[in-house]
């Protein structure tokens, strides 16, 4: 029997996508609201016996996409599903997962406790932020699979444009795995990292040291745009330093508050992120991605 592939509020335009590429049968889940704000689960598909794919992102509101996606695991299991693969394209929180502050609550740490009592079998994320984290597997409690987004960027970015001389740039330390695979992907481009310092949750001061890109094009690639901040000083900084044309992609495009404004302003070539979190520039999926790890996993 084929797979069955159901979607959340935040996920069932990857699970159509999903369901069409692999030929798996596409399910439905009713979610809606009490009149007292309570959230009402009711699974319509029958996957008894069967290995169910369930597709939510805890974007946008991700204290309702997780109770949302906590309750439709535990439900699957309990109404007798084979095996359980929860895809989290977006997994809120992974960036709280340390105590900073005296007093503070290690955010990721209590989600993946949640995760681990609903028993699904795999878990697969898409670049999430596992700098402090060794083992997600034994965190979760679940086979864990960290994709990566920016192969789907770099083949859109490789499809659309011609970046010969161009240098790929991680606009901060912790960006460097993502600016080596775009500058794989890109056929072997030259790849840098700049120094970022972070002054308060929305506000930093980026710096460029010993990066050749006067006369080039740059690529800046990150895991997420949130405020837009970090984006904005590493232009700024690269201009200086007599770059060409900017070309930016991410993985997640929250794109909080003014930022999408704050980046049309900066006159970038291309402006562009994968659909695991839907924005204005989601223009690249992540489906093919996410089929290739459930092709290993199933």
């Amino acid at each position: 029997m084929k797979p069955l592939v159901l979607g959340g509020r935040n996920g069932d335009y990857l699970a159509v996508e999903i369901a069409s590429l692999k030929g798996f049968e596409l399910g439905t889940v009713e979610v809606k609201k009490f009149p007292d704000g309570e959230t009402y689960i009711r699974v319509l598909s029958d996957v008894q016996g069967r290995d169910v794919v369930y597709v939510n992102s805890l974007q946008r509101e991700p204290n309702e996409a997780v109770i949302e996606t906590l309750y439709t695991l535990d439900t699957l299991r309990d109404l007798g599903a084979r095996r359980v693969v929860a895809v989290i394209p977006y997994m809120s929180y992974a960036r709280q997962d340390s105590r900073f502050n005296p007093g503070e609550a290690v955010s990721i740490q209590i989600l993946a406790k949640l995760f681990k009592t609903v028993s699904v079998d795999h878990i697969v994320t898409v670049d999430m932020h596992l700098h402090r984290i060794s083992d997600p597997s034994s965190l979760f409690g679940a086979n864990f699979h960290n994709i990566t987004g920016v192969r789907e960027l770099g083949k859109y970015l490789k499809k659309h444009y011609s970046l010969t001389n161009a240098v790929v740039i991680g606009p901060d330390e912790e960006a460097e795995q993502w600016a080596k695979v775009m500058a794989e992907e890109l056929g072997g481009l030259e790849y840098s990292v700049l120094e970022k310092t972070r002054l308060t949750a929305e506000k930093v001061v980026v710096e460029a040291r010993g990066v050749k890109v006067e006369g080039k094009d740059v690529v800046i690639v990150d895991d997420i745009i949130s405020t837009g901040g970090t984006i904005v000083e590493a232009v700024k900084a690269l201009r200086s330093l007599g770059a060409r044309d900017f070309y930016v992609a991410a993985v997640h495009p929250l794109l909080i508050g003014d930022a999408y404004s704050k980046l049309m302003r900066l006159g970038l070539k291309e402006l562009v992120g994968t659909n695991t979190v839907l924005s204005p520039i989601s223009r690249v999926s992540i489906a093919p991605a996410i089929v290739e790890a459930l092709d290993r996993i199933l």
